[in-house]
């Protein structure tokens, strides 16, 4: 299992229920690594999306604590466990996609993490662990410095070693 995910230098990831800042060459990436496999999300992150749609070619898992929730070509499961359980009906490869309570869920389960590291430090209300102290975690690539108008970012790929 997988986490893609974008964080600032502080592994912020978000404020008021929206991104921090979309790069176009890491919202390509996210849908080149996503499309044709699984993701799965927490409601809100899944609001957050224009017209609060699943994305498009894959299967989209949500998971709200509502048990009345439903919504239209997702998922709705209730917990992680249950998430968990509907990953296994499907061969293509889970993606978690957020948000904080979600990704921090999930991630005793995942065995890679796809880090876009924004060299900058943003207002934030929700973070995503540092897996650069996290000892069970460790960088294991990372792409040249890119740029985006004034702003510099990196894809990395941490893999879990414990």
């Amino acid at each position: 299992m997988n986490i893609i995910v974008n964080a600032d230098k502080n592994w912020a990831i978000g404020k008021n229920n929206s991104l921090l800042v979309r790069i176009p060459a890491d919202m390509k990436y996210f849908r080149q690594m996503t499309e044709g496999n699984i993701v799965v999300m927490g409601r809100k992150t899944l609001e957050s999306f224009p017209q609060g749609r699943p994305l498009a070619n894959r299967v989209n898992i949500v998971i709200s604590h509502n048990p009345d929730y439903q919504v239209k070509d997702a998922i709705v499961v209730h917990s992680v466990e249950e998430a968990m359980q509907e990953c296994k009906k499907h061969e293509e490869e889970v993606f978690v996609i957020g948000g904080e309570s979600i990704y921090r869920a999930m991630l005793p389960y995942c065995n890679t993490a796809y880090v876009t590291r924004t060299d900058h430090v943003y207002e934030a209300d929700t973070w995503f662990p540092d897996l650069d102290k996290d000892p069970d975690w460790q960088k294991t690539a990372e792409t040249d410095e890119q740029t985006y108008f004034d702003l510099e970012y990196v894809f990395a790929k941490y893999e879990r070693i414990k």
